[in-house]
C-alpha cells in the first residue's frame, strides 16, 4: 500500500512501449476509458496486468487482461492521490457505506467498482467485468 502511494505522486504515464501493448489488449472503447486516467493509474493497471500475463501465461486471455488493466476505472475524473487516501481512512473510521452515501467525489470513489463497471458496459466491454 505504501509502495502504490509513493508510486503515484510520480507524474506521467507508462511507457510507449507499455502503452503499445495495452493497445493491443483492449477494444477501441476500452482503450478510450484507459486513456483517460491519470498516468500514475495507468501505470498502476498496466503494472497488474503485467503480473496477470506472467502468471497465468497462455490463460490470459483478452477480457482478463483487459479486466486487469480497467479495475480502476472508476476513479476515472474524480479524486487525486491524498484525496483518495483520505476517502480510505475516513471508509475505515466511519464505515465505507456510511461515507458513500454522502456523496459527491468521495462517494464516487467509494464506489468506483460500481461507476467502472457501467461505463465498461457502456462501451462493450466483456460481461467478465460485470457483477
Amino acid at each position: 500500500m505504501t509502495r502504490r502511494f509513493f508510486g503515484s505522486l510520480r507524474p506521467g504515464g507508462p511507457a510507449a512501449s507499455e502503452v503499445e501493448w495495452v493497445a493491443g489488449q483492449l477494444l477501441p472503447g476500452e482503450l478510450e476509458l484507459w486513456s483517460a486516467m491519470p498516468g500514475p493509474d495507468r501505470r498502476h493497471s498496466a503494472g497488474v496486468a503485467r503480473r496477470v500475463e506472467a502468471m497465468l501465461g497462455p490463460a490470459a486471455s483478452r477480457p482478463v487482461l483487459a479486466a486487469a488493466l480497467l479495475h480502476d476505472v472508476g476513479k476515472t475524473g474524480g479524486l487525486r492521490t491524498l484525496g483518495r487516501t483520505g476517502s480510505t481512512i475516513a471508509a475505515m473510521v466511519f464505515g465505507r457505506a456510511r461515507v458513500a452515501a454522502r456523496g459527491g467525489r468521495v462517494g464516487r470513489y467509494l464506489e468506483h467498482d460500481r461507476h467502472g463497471a457501467d461505463m465498461l458496459e457502456r462501451v462493450g466491454s466483456d460481461p467478465l467485468f460485470f457483477f
